[in-house]
């Protein structure tokens, strides 16, 4: 039974927490709680820290316990849309996870641990829709990171480590007010100034259509608009944007729908799919 308790939001009872536990068509045991008005993390849920898969999104949860990382049977985490302004250091001991979701949350740069770099086996991390600037260099160690969301979030650049993670093959990077400086130092580039969204994916993962239709968009760039004339930018902003590409990622507008049914893989490799718009 789920019971109201005034301005606290909602109160999860561990009778309420167990029956919310169903096993998954892979035979994961999933506990979702989603779209509750949850306000406080239920401290009940710490019994039941077997669980595989925990979906607490859609909530009102402003922080998050320090023994958050007793979750070690956890694989998959789901966070989004609540009011989480940081995550505590704990959450590296959940090295088992594949997949973690903290989108549209109320993160800083200051609020994200350094630990998040121990979660080596993480292949998806959504960190979209929150005030993020900076990113953990010690992220550079998810070697087995395959797709990373940093839309809707304050980035002027792309964190230097992206280009380092070998396995990544999608890079969602919309609506930031990324900048690209010139060669003299003097004056950006900003996003509203681009015509295009940007997003990053290894060129393999396109199909053929849309990998064509990239290469002829990224000459056209290069060119200053289509037929080399109008639309010009400035040759030096040009050579500095070359300058920080990343090795086998393009910007192709292929990979545009991003959403959450997206993000979340499906643990069927037959379900697995890349969408091109």
């Amino acid at each position: 039974m789920v019971k109201k308790k005034g301005d606290k939001g909602t109160k999860v009872t561990l009778k309420t927490a167990r029956k919310a536990i169903w096993i998954t068509p892979d035979g994961r045991c999933r506990l979702t709680l989603s779209n509750m008005g949850i306000t406080i993390f239920p401290k009940c849920l710490l019994k039941l820290t077997d669980v595989d898969e925990l979906d607490l999104s859609r909530n009102l949860i402003q922080t998050l316990p320090n023994n958050i990382g007793n979750f070690l049977s956890l694989r998959w985490l789901d966070l989004h849309s609540n009011k989480l302004e940081s995550v505590p250091e704990s959450i590296g001991n959940l090295v088992g996870l594949t997949h973690l979701n903290l989108a549209n949350n109320r993160l800083t740069s200051t609020g994200l641990p350094s630990s998040l770099g121990s979660l080596s086996n993480l292949k998806s991390l959504n960190l979209g829709m929150n005030q993020l600037d900076a990113l953990p260099p010690t992220l550079v160690a998810l070697e087995n990171l395959q797709e990373l969301g940093l839309f809707d979030n304050l980035f002027v650049k792309m964190p230097e480590f992206v280009k380092a993670l070998c396995n990544l093959t999608k890079v969602n990077v919309v609506r930031n007010p990324l900048s690209y400086a010139r060669g003299n130092g003097a004056g950006v580039l900003k996003k509203s100034e681009l015509k295009e969204d940007v997003y990053l994916a290894i060129e393999s993962s396109l199909c053929k259509t849309c990998l064509k239709k990239c290469k002829v968009q990224r000459e056209e760039f290069k060119r200053g608009g289509k037929g080399g004339r109008g639309d010009r930018v400035d040759d030096d902003m040009l050579e500095e944007k070359r300058a920080k590409t990343y090795s086998g990622l393009m910007v192709p507008n292929s990979v545009a729908k991003v959403n959450q049914a997206v993000w979340r893989i499906k643990h069927n490799p037959a379900t697995q799919t890349l969408i091109c718009a």
